[in-house]
Parts: C-alpha cells; sequence; structure tokens
C-alpha cells in the first residue's frame, strides 16, 4: 500500500543540558526527513554553545563538555532560531515530524526560543510521538519505553544512542515499524492520529499520576499536555 503516512516522515532531536524543559539549554540537534526504508534523505545537525556550564551528568548522557560546546559550537541564539525554521518548513511542506517523548524537545525548544526573542513554533501539526503510540498500542508490555528499549523491541538498530542524529532517525523507524506491526488498529489518517495521541498522552499521564500518588507521594503531579507543555 502507498502514500502513507510513514513513507515519509521527518525526525527532529535534541541532546541538553538537563531535564527541566524550563532552564535546560540545547546543545545539539537534529531536524532530517527519513524515506519509507527509513534512510536518512534530508538531514541537519546543531552543535551549540549554550553559554552556560553543561553538567557532569549531562556530559556522561551525550559525551558533549562544556569545553567542546564552547570551542566548536555555534552562537545558541542563532541555532535556536535554525531549528525552529526546519521545523516550520516541515509543517508547511505537510510532513509528519518524528519526536520520541515530543512534550520534552517541543516544550523546551519553545522555552529556548522565548529566550531568545524568537517566533516559537505554533501548535505544530501533524506530530508523531513513538513513545506515545506504543504505549497505547502494547498497553501492557513489560519493561523500559525509552527509545533504546523500543528499538530493540521494533528491531531497529540504534548503536550511538544520545547522539541527536541518531537518536532521530531512530525513533522515525520506530514509528514506522509500529505503524506496519500495528497497521490494522492505527489510525492511518494523520491529523486523526494527531488528535488520538493528545487523548492518549492526557490519559496516560493521569494514570501515572494516579499510580506516583498512591504508591510514592500523595501530591505528585504530572502534565498531560502534548504535544507541547
Amino acid at each position: 500500500m502507498s502514500n502513507e503516512w510513514y513513507e515519509t516522515l521527518g525526525v527532529f532531536d535534541l541532546e541538553t543540558t538537563g531535564i527541566d524543559v524550563e532552564s535546560s539549554r540545547i546543545v545539539s540537534a537534529h531536524v532530517g526527513v527519513i524515506d519509507a526504508d527509513g534512510d536518512p534523505i534530508e538531514q541537519r545537525t546543531w552543535l551549540a554553545d549554550p553559554q552556560v556550564e553543561i553538567p557532569v551528568q549531562a556530559t556522561a548522557v551525550h559525551g558533549i563538555s562544556t569545553e567542546h560546546a564552547r570551542s566548536f559550537g555555534r552562537p545558541a541564539e542563532e541555532v535556536v532560531h535554525e531549528i525552529v525554521l526546519e521545523l516550520r518548513l516541515l509543517v508547511a511542506r505537510g510532513i509528519p515530524i518524528t519526536i520520541f517523548n515530543a512534550p520534552y524537545d517541543l516544550t523546551l525548544l519553545n522555552r529556548e526560543a522565548r529566550r531568545y526573542g524568537i517566533e516559537p513554533l505554533h501548535e505544530p501539526l501533524p506530530i508523531i510521538d513513538p513513545l506515545v503510540i506504543d504505549k497505547a498500542v502494547d498497553r501492557w508490555r513489560k519493561g523500559k519505553r525509552t527509545l533504546e528499549a523500543s528499538a530493540r523491541e521494533y528491531g531497529v538498530i540504534l548503536d550511538d544512542a544520545h547522539d541527536a542524529a541518531a537518536d532521530a532517525v531512530a525513533a522515525g523507524r520506530v514509528a514506522q515499524a509500529i505503524a506496519r506491526r500495528y497497521a490494522s488498529s492505527l489510525e492511518s489518517n494523520i491529523d486523526l492520529l494527531h488528535r488520538q495521541q493528545i487523548q492518549w498522552c492526557a490519559e496516560q499521564s493521569a494514570s501515572f499520576q494516579e499510580y506516583m500518588r498512591r504508591t510514592k507521594d500523595p501530591s505528585f503531579t504530572t502534565s498531560g499536555a502534548w504535544p507541547e507543555r
């Protein structure tokens, strides 16, 4: 069957200084396009000088030190501007953008754009979030749902985890594998699938919040907003 939404996918990933979307900064990024076989046909990668110290914990994950970013990275404001522009072009072309755990990357990018006075993306769509879709179509599977774990589950090779380009492409390939495995139960209309993910993420977050309140912290809260918070 041709003309499926997953035959041409945009892919996007960030590596950053931390996990707090309000304060963390972009260190590296990748925006690209993959074809029906998961092969990159467009790709652009950035290294930014985030203008803050990169914590050693973050460097341990993605391998980029403060010194390396300062020596070889471009000014963060320029990088953020170009990332937003590339994503805006994909939206204008009607190419779905795959982002694993989209609320993290899109929210952090939004805060970075605002930090530098750059017009942020406005309700980008359609977004494909393999994390949200995987939890919805295979709800009871045990084990982690990280990108690395999902890649193993769906037979996707990820040799260089936490490299922005490798992670972005792997997320796209995982999305394609999910779409093919669950073709009979997954919405084929990309706009409807985008809306379904909004509902799924809200439900998943509510379930996680209930679990955390019951087992660990009665005051725990989490946002269910998707694809941006």
